[in-house]
């Protein structure tokens, strides 16, 4: 039996919380919860968890700065995160998955469709390979074993879902993949996923990896068909 996943839900409206906390204890989570930014800070500093549901707007430290100081920090660069708010629209949706969020929710939101996110996160961020254990590709290492990934010696922080979609990208070299198959591969059956989230995640991708991201080496666009790694 799988040990129960450690979820933190941060958010200040304490009805929304309580609703959160009791689907996902019966789902068999363990839950904890911080009604601000600067608490949950800390307690991801001290405790360990596998997965953060995160608000946007929070009192001291809002949701987005909190969501780029874990992306920066070496011990929480892979923790997933799925971001919760009132905004609905797409440039902060866009904004959130730029910052490092795996996915994001628009409250308000249904109870069953956040614990389909939930699972599907916590998936993809478990998912390793069973191949050899480092892909090199010009400057570019891969550590599927640890997920790290290194551009010139250097590493470079990576959310789970941006480490997945290198890794699928840079396993089938030269193949084009349409927006529509690298969501098959990476997000899979999470029908709540739309085609322009790709386009966020290889922008994030392509500002961590390629020496100029508007001349990308690696990661490349095939106009009007897709995207293929090329790194030659």
């Amino acid at each position: 039996m799988d040990t129960p996943k450690n979820i933190l839900v941060v958010d200040d409206e304490a009805d929304l919380v309580e609703l959160v906390s009791y689907n996902l204890k019966k789902e068999g989570f363990i839950v904890d919860s911080a009604s601000d930014g600067e608490t949950a800070l800390t307690r991801i500093r001290k405790g360990k968890y596998d997965l953060l549901i995160l608000d946007l707007m929070l009192p001291g430290i809002q949701g987005m700065e909190l969501c780029r100081i874990l992306r920066n920090d070496p011990k929480t660069s892979v923790l997933p995160i799925i971001m919760l708010t009132a905004k609905g629209e797409e440039v902060d949706r866009i904004l959130g998955l730029e910052m490092g969020a795996d996915d994001y929710m628009a409250k308000p939101f249904s109870p069953r469709e956040l614990l389909a996110r939930v699972k599907a996160v916590l998936r993809r961020s478990k998912e390793k390979p069973v191949s050899e254990k480092i892909l090199k590709i010009g400057d570019l290492e891969i550590d599927r074993e640890r997920y790290v990934v290194l551009v010139r010696t250097k590493s470079v922080k990576l959310s789970a879902t941006e480490f997945k979609l290198l890794l699928f990208l840079a396993e089938r070299k030269g193949k084009v993949f349409s927006r529509d198959q690298l969501l098959d591969a990476v997000w899979r059956d999470e029908a709540f996923v739309e085609p322009r989230t790709v386009d966020v995640h290889i922008r994030r991708l392509r500002s961590n990896i390629e020496e100029d991201s508007a001349k990308p080496k690696y990661i490349k666009t095939l106009r009007g068909i897709g995207y293929f790694f090329d790194g030659r």
